[in-house]
């Protein structure tokens, strides 16, 4: 029986600034990618994120990101590698401290948003966020599946699981469809379910992705859940 991980971003609202429905998401979970306080989230939000996971069981990763609360982190920042790597080692022991704090741990990496995208083919970036992981307490990554931040992570001798988006367009050459393309994310809880099915059913995946922030995320959650369920596979984290 296959055994797949179910993951999404969460703790990204900020002061009086809300966003996604943590609440009535985490419990359809196995890993919660939490913010880090650098592109979402601020700590009275994070520590309570934190402990509602830790309440349900569910893995806690460290969502590290840009230092761009403005932009939401998905603004490209062509950071220096010795920053960069302090900036990620930085989150990961904030976050840590707050999980702790809660009776958990940070047990695994995902950067977020425009960081996401540039370790899929900047050698320099991903070698920073290795770095800093390293430095950490060698965690598993959570990343794309054929990126250079997995190809550096492995060589580093990192745990690393690829993942796939049941809630994003993939274009032909098999990235993700620009956010700011019409159709590059799915809303309907049938078609989300449906391509978290195919994408486990590949083989190349090993975790699948709801975005917090998507519409209906807790819907789209319970259905990948439901789904995968009635196809006999076992959910659970990886970390």
């Amino acid at each position: 029986m296959w055994t797949v991980d179910l993951n999404a971003d969460v703790g990204e609202s900020f002061g009086r600034w809300e966003l996604g429905d943590d609440e009535r998401l985490l419990p359809h979970l196995t890993s919660a990618n939490v913010a880090c306080g650098f592109h979402a989230g601020d700590p009275a939000t994070l520590r309570r994120t934190v402990a509602v996971a830790a309440g349900l069981g569910v893995s806690i990763g460290a969502q590290v990101g840009y230092r761009d609360l403005a932009g939401f982190g998905r603004r490209f920042i062509d950071v220096s590698p010795d920053d960069l790597a302090a900036d990620v080692l930085y989150q990961l022991g904030a976050l840590d401290a707050l999980a702790r704090a809660a009776g958990a741990k940070v047990a695994y990496l995902k950067p977020h948003g425009a960081l996401y995208h540039a370790v899929t083919t900047h050698p320099e970036q991903a070698d920073a966020v290795v770095a800093a992981v390293l430095d950490f307490g060698r965690v598993p990554i959570l990343g794309f599946p054929g990126s250079v931040l997995l190809e550096r992570a492995v060589a580093a001798g990192l745990p690393v699981v690829a993942e796939g988006f049941a809630d994003r367009a993939y274009g032909p050459d098999g990235r993700l469809v620009p956010r700011s393309e019409p159709g590059a994310v799915l809303t309907r809880p049938e078609e989300v379910a449906e391509q978290a099915l195919a994408l486990v059913e590949a083989g190349e995946v090993g975790s699948l992705c709801i975005h917090g922030d998507s519409p209906g995320a807790p819907a789209l959650a319970a259905a990948v859940r439901a789904a995968l369920a009635e196809a006999g596979l076992t959910v659970a984290p990886f970390a």
